[in-house]
């Protein structure tokens, strides 16, 4: 059986493990207090060139968008998302759940435009009754998006303006963001830091066991890690998850893991279009989403795993191919061989 239907689907990176277990019996001190989440916050610093960075360590991707969003915003105050944002489809209701309504964008291939959010802030600015809605606090993009798709440097710009010139944040998930500094693109770390008020750097997805590094580029609001510990997202062990980040950032880690996996993506991108076979968005991170006929759907089903992604006709299913820091080439060239010849 071949493995492409997530990025987490296994424990994480050796070099991860062996950071665990180098450091599994140094007495630490709780909370992410520790030496090893130190060290992890000053490597993280120095990627995002931002010295004034506050960051804390959470366990997973849903709890800390629920953390931050719950955190920063108002109790009047809701979320701008993609209509296909994460927070809105995937997370059970998390952020609502938190008090705060989360507020669709209309969406091409995952990202929002930039012109339609400023076009929906004034809208609601101009309506005399605006004072009893929920008000806009925060603009929420993923990146990678949901598709794959990577937001250029010029769109985080427009949009980090928008946000700056109504007041309100801009918070970036980042719970695949290895894959999106690998891709052939021009934004980087440190402009992320420039331009978000807050984003978070996955580990889960990325080569960690579990974990995900937020990021205040510019300082955290006050009593943040209260807000943490409130919301019942505050480890005593913290340094289960500094010490995988430790491992991630001291040597460039996190981006090797990402590399890897985005050039077998573009090499699975290239064997499914020499095959004729459609992909639903043209994809340049490790997210790979063709379009199969149900009958070659069914024969793969023995042989691959993969996730549903949604229907596209009568006769043809979308699907997503991950990769991850665990895809070989070999995993690659047997899918090919099974594209060849399904029914052997």
């Amino acid at each position: 059986m071949l493995y492409f239907e997530n990025d987490y689907d296994r424990g994480c990176h050796p070099r991860v493990m062996k950071k665990l277990c180098d450091t599994n019996l140094i007495p630490a001190a709780g909370y992410g207090d520790d030496e090893f989440s130190q060290r992890a916050r000053g490597y993280i610093r120095k990627a995002c060139n931002a010295p004034a960075a506050d960051v804390f360590f959470l366990s997973g991707g849903t709890q800390t968008n629920a953390v931050a969003i719950g955190g920063l915003l108002r109790p009047w105050e809701g979320v701008y998302a993609a209509d296909t944002g994460h927070i809105g489809l995937h997370e059970a209701g998390a952020v609502e759940f938190t008090g705060h309504k989360v507020m669709s964008l209309p969406q091409r291939q995952g990202k929002i435009d930039a012109r339609q959010l400023r076009a929906r802030l004034e809208g609601f600015y101009a309506d005399p009754n605006h004072e009893h809605m929920v008000f806009p606090g925060m603009v929420y993009i993923s990146h990678p998006t949901e598709y794959g798709t990577l937001y250029s440097l010029q769109e985080l710009e427009e949009i980090s303006d928008i946000c700056k010139s109504f007041n309100i944040s801009l918070f970036l998930d980042g719970a695949r963001l290895a894959y999106a500094l690998a891709a052939e693109t021009d934004v980087t770390l440190p402009d992320l830091a420039r331009l978000c008020d807050v984003f978070y750097i996955g580990g889960t997805k990325c080569g960690a066991l579990c974990g995900e590094a937020l990021v205040f580029p510019k300082g955290a609001p006050e009593r943040f890690l209260t807000v943490i510990k409130q919301r019942g997202a505050l480890m005593a062990k913290g340094r289960l998850i500094g010490a995988q980040f430790e491992a991630l950032f001291e040597d460039g880690l996190y981006f090797q893991t990402g590399r890897s996996a985005v050039a077998l993506a573009l090499r699975l991108k290239d064997e499914l279009t020499a095959r004729g076979i459609a992909l639903l968005v043209d994809s340049p991170t490790n997210q790979q989403f063709p379009i199969l006929d149900n009958g070659l759907l069914e024969k793969l089903s023995e042989k691959v795993k993969y996730s549903f992604w949604e229907p596209y006709d009568e006769r043809r299913t979308v699907v997503r191919l991950a990769t991850s820091w665990a895809t070989g080439p070999e995993d690659v060239d047997g899918l090919a061989k099974i594209l060849d010849k399904p029914g052997d």
